[in-house]
């Protein structure tokens, strides 16, 4: 598994934490910036993340910011991008299980650390359960072509 990951100033120090643990589950990982708690504007991370993980580049990606949002929305905007934001284990088994995500979204303001490495961890070893649930995913793409003109 490939993921590429990135963090504006909010989430730069989850996202290094993060790593460690991507290094110590020996997934294949890519950082897409920023490398500083300057402040820094979140699109410019998000954007990159997405759009490898949209072109097949990357398996998954992961975003953090301070809450998580404003990634989640910049991410969102890429064609093939499902991006969940997500603070809590459940939810982190659920849109992999239900939603197929491709992105996961945090805040390193809301979450700890050991909280958030259980949601990477979880997040990342889910698989996407098909069935039902493709229909449904398959309908979140049908939204994308009407409303982005994507094919």
């Amino acid at each position: 598994m490939k993921v590429a990951i990135a963090a504006d100033h909010g989430g730069y120090k989850l996202k290094e934490e993060i790593k460690t643990l991507l290094s110590s589950m020996n997934i294949q990982t890519e950082d897409f910036g920023c490398s500083c708690e300057d402040s820094v504007d979140y699109p410019d991370y998000a954007l990159p993340v997405a759009e490898k993980v949209a072109a097949g580049e990357f398996d998954r990606g992961i975003l953090v910011c301070g809450t998580g949002i404003g990634m989640s929305i910049a991410a969102n905007k890429v064609p093939g991008i499902r991006c969940a934001l997500v603070h809590d284990t459940f939810s982190a088994r659920a849109t992999r299980e239900h939603n197929n995500t491709n992105v996961l979204a945090m805040g390193e303001r809301v979450i700890g650390p050991g909280l958030a490495l259980d949601i990477v961890k979880i997040w990342l070893e889910t698989e996407f359960q098909g069935g039902r649930h493709e229909r449904r995913v398959e309908k979140i793409g049908q939204i994308e072509a009407k409303h982005l003109g994507v094919k």
